[in-house]
């Protein structure tokens, strides 16, 4: 006896076959993504192209012979201003910084979403200006301060076993980006600084 497999119950069934990748598809599709999700230009391009590749294959279509209407999509959310990768870099590094990433940690991380070093850099740069002079140095360590919070590591475990764990708490620090002093000075703090 022969399995039926997807495709042959999907027929057996009357399933409709998967519509064209037309123009006003991929417009529906970004309007949709973009309403759920602050994207970067990249992931939105990543994300039409990922559906584009979908509905090809179901249709037995080639995925390439769509990428200039993607483009034109994108190129439209651009100008419309429903992306902006200088907005997205600014308040996804807010959100960031809030978890407690260090400054390496957050730009491999906005990199990884698709945008260039300079937008990284700026976002970055606009972080430091935002803030006075004196505050500037105090970004990482709030940061620092955040991560060991949100991991329960140094001043937030349990004061019994607090040095047991000490050289893991700093391990941790380390690997999440920051650098060994900030790390040092994290685990071993009596008290957790204001606005910490």
């Amino acid at each position: 006896m022969k399995r039926a497999t997807v495709a042959d119950s999907g027929a057996a069934r009357g399933a409709r076959p998967a519509p064209p990748v037309t123009a006003a598809y991929l417009e529906r599709a970004a309007l949709h993504y973009l309403e759920r999700y602050s994207a970067s230009v990249e992931m939105l391009r990543r994300t039409l192209r990922r559906r584009v590749e979908k509905r090809a294959r179901a249709r037995g279509e080639e995925a390439s012979a769509f990428f200039e209407m993607i483009e034109a999509t994108v190129a439209r959310a651009v100008s419309a201003g429903l992306v902006d990768d200088a907005r997205f870099a600014t308040a996804r590094l807010a959100t960031l910084r809030r978890r407690g990433t260090s400054s390496r940690g957050a730009s491999a991380k906005l990199s990884a979403k698709g945008l260039s070093r300079d937008a990284v850099d700026t976002a970055m740069e606009a972080e430091r200006e935002a803030v006075p002079e004196a505050d500037s140095a105090a970004i990482e360590e709030k940061a620092a301060f955040a991560y060991a919070k949100r991991r329960r590591l140094g001043p937030f475990r349990r004061p019994d076993i607090r040095a047991l764990h000490r050289d893991r708490d700093l391990a941790a620090l380390a690997r999440a980006g920051f650098g060994y002093d900030l790390a040092r000075r994290t685990v071993d703090a009596e008290e957790v600084p204001d606005g910490a």
